[in-house]
């Protein structure tokens, strides 16, 4: 047992959250997500939901503050600039532990896809709500 650390993080995602490098990306992924056939590293928690685990992960994971999108989620296709209740939840969560402000990017469908699939891991869980799906660039730790 450890102190502190959120115990929906499983010991093998703790030790890709720890191996990863900054700029490293980490995708939290929804349930209809292709995780396994894209994933480097695949994980499956799938009673968790994705906003569970973005909230866990930002407890140990620092946000990239070198780049202009550290977060990105996927846009609704067909209508880019909609906002689905999942993707305004990863918002507030972001404004509530990111070291400093972020604000969500969004791109394709298919963009997404080849982002996460060059990403160190890929996290699948039990998200059903559409569109629950996150990509996370780590950035590093300051004195």
């Amino acid at each position: 047992m450890l102190h502190n650390i959120p115990p929906i993080l499983s010991p093998d995602l703790l030790h890709s959250l720890r191996a990863m490098g900054h700029g490293d990306d980490i995708v939290i992924a929804d349930a209809n997500f292709p995780a396994t056939s894209l994933a480097q590293r695949c994980y499956r928690l799938d009673g968790i939901s994705a906003t569970d685990l973005l909230n866990a992960i930002l407890t140990l994971l620092p946000l990239d503050t070198f780049v202009p999108d550290p977060a990105i989620v996927m846009q609704v296709v067909d209508d880019p600039d909609a906002v689905p209740p999942v993707t305004a939840a990863f918002q507030t969560i972001l404004n509530n532990r990111a070291a400093q402000p972020v604000t969500l990017s969004r791109i394709d469908r298919f963009d997404f896809y080849a982002r996460a699939k060059d990403a160190f891991a890929i996290v699948q869980t039990g998200e059903t709500r559409l569109y629950g799906n996150i990509i996370l660039k780590k950035g590093v730790i300051g004195t």
